[in-house]
């Protein structure tokens, strides 16, 4: 062991989380429709397989792009060799493209100030690396994506520092938030480097609303750090409000040209929008040039591969196919988000109202023991263990009020989520009947209690009445 590095006998990873802890268990036992039908359902995913077909359709017919061929000619040994880790072109420009597309073309992005990376995990952590180091802090909204622990944290050496946000007001960023999270840093003598949100917000699925945009932007200019805005869920908004990006407000306020402008960030990925996280394409987009420079040089740590870009520049470029595809992934994720919503009523569980995102923001706090964080715990693990559901705590996303559970909708069928809800459905049955069935015991008792002390304190004053006539 005491050869090994530091960082790698480290035990800040964040892989211990209750996040990850419930992975670990569906693997060991996935459910399976006909080979495990009593196996984990992963509801702690965020996946979007629910537009797989358009795009396989895409593929079926544009065999030559798939088969790497360019004008019937075969281009797999160009794509093996050595390629600009700068990216290709052509992939550049159809990436910032349909970033504006999704967007609803209220913006547009330079093709140079893009940096393509392995993944938004990869994006993030390089951006970290070029704003922040040991010592600095980074300050996030709760709840939060459990991942940032690690993608944030784990090799910069960087803080995490919470903004917390509450139910009280729909888990929005208020401005006492922000300045008290900007003491608590200082109070623990960390340098603020900047604000990272994910907009839409990852575990919310809720966008955030133009006035706190505003008040994020104003909150960096005064403290002069910077901004960083995942936008990693923008194509997935189905109901209003409408998704708002960061770059929108700039432009609105006319900041495009001001200093702060350079302070403002983007990380985006095709993984949400387009349901393609193995395929791991990332981007960190700014205006700062010596960020793009620096992150250019690190992003030769994690590229991506030559034949990915080049299959998807060609898909991105069909304008036709990417405007239906956009349209018709919302309205199926909207489908799908009402029918997880319909499914916890049924077992009567609400969730906080959402407009965009894989997954909903769901409240168990009275299926809880108590108040604590114990309690939540003790509900996590027998919805994994007994009832067999992957789900992903509030407490690995830093929430701090108990209670609260991301549910991941677009990962499985219609049969799989249906099956999802009638099993949480009887577990609180059960668990309802079950308090129902101890109250009306413990009243009995305490009646039969009330009866006999009643029956005991005649007795004593009947006995106390006889005293003297007895003597």
């Amino acid at each position: 062991m005491g050869l090994l590095s530091e960082k790698a006998m480290c035990n800040t990873h964040g892989q211990d989380s209750l996040y990850f802890a419930g992975w670990e268990e569906y693997e060991k036992n996935p459910y399976d429709e006909v080979k495990n039908p009593t196996g984990v359902i992963q509801m702690g995913l965020a996946e979007n397989q629910l537009s797989f077909d358009l795009l396989e359709s895409w593929l079926a017919n544009n065999q030559d792009t798939a088969s790497f061929k360019k004008d019937g000619q075969s281009i797999f040994r160009e794509l093996a060799l050595f390629q600009d880790y700068h990216g290709l072109p052509a992939f550049k420009k159809a990436m910032v493209e349909f970033m504006s597309e999704i967007r609803g073309n209220k913006v547009t992005f330079d093709q140079n100030k893009l940096v393509l990376t392995a993944g938004a995990t990869a994006a993030n952590e390089t951006l970290i690396f070029c704003l922040a180091g040991k010592g600095d802090a980074i300050l996030l909204p709760t709840p939060y994506y459990p991942g940032f622990d690690r993608d944030l944290k784990w090799r910069t050496g960087v803080e995490i520092v919470p903004i917390q946000c509450t139910s009280s007001n729909n888990f929005q960023i208020t401005a006492p938030a922000l300045e008290q999270a900007y003491q608590d840093a200082q109070n623990r003598n960390l340098k603020v480097k900047g604000v990272l949100v994910t907009n839409p917000s990852n575990p919310l699925g809720t966008t955030i609303s133009r006035s706190e945009l505003n008040l994020l932007l104003s909150f960096i200019t005064s403290k002069g750090i910077h901004l960083i805005s995942d936008e990693i869920y923008s194509g997935t908004v189905f109901n209003s409000p409408g998704f708002v990006s960061i770059m929108e407000v700039l432009k609105d306020k006319k900041c495009e040209n001001r200093e702060v402008s350079n302070r403002v960030h983007i990380v985006y990925s095709l993984s949400k929008d387009l349901g393609l996280p193995g395929f791991r394409v990332g981007a960190v987009y700014s205006n700062d040039e010596m960020v793009v420079s620096a992150a250019t040089k690190m992003s030769s740590f994690g590229l991506v591969s030559s034949q990915t870009q080049y299959l998807l520049s060609a898909l991105l470029s069909n304008k036709k196919f990417t405007k239906n595809y956009i349209s018709e992934n919302q309205k199926r994720l909207k489908h799908r988000q009402k029918q997880l919503v319909k499914g916890l009523e049924k077992a009567g569980i609400s969730c906080l109202k959402s407009n965009a995102g894989l997954f909903c923001w769901v409240n168990m706090k009275h299926l809880l023991k108590s108040n604590t964080s114990e309690a939540e715990m003790e509900l996590w693990r027998r919805i994994v263990y007994d009832v067999k559901l992957n789900i992903s705590p509030g407490s690995s996303c830093h929430c701090t009020e108990p209670g609260w559970f991301r549910v991941c909708f677009a990962n499985m069928s219609e049969a799989t989520l249906n099956l999802a809800m009638d099993r949480l459905k009887t577990f609180v049955d059960s668990t309802t009947n079950t308090r129902s069935q101890s109250s009306h015991q413990l009243l009995k008792s305490l009646r039969k209690n009330s009866h006999t002390k009643w029956v005991f304190r005649l007795s004593f004053d009947a006995l106390h009445d006889r005293e003297p006539d007895e003597r």
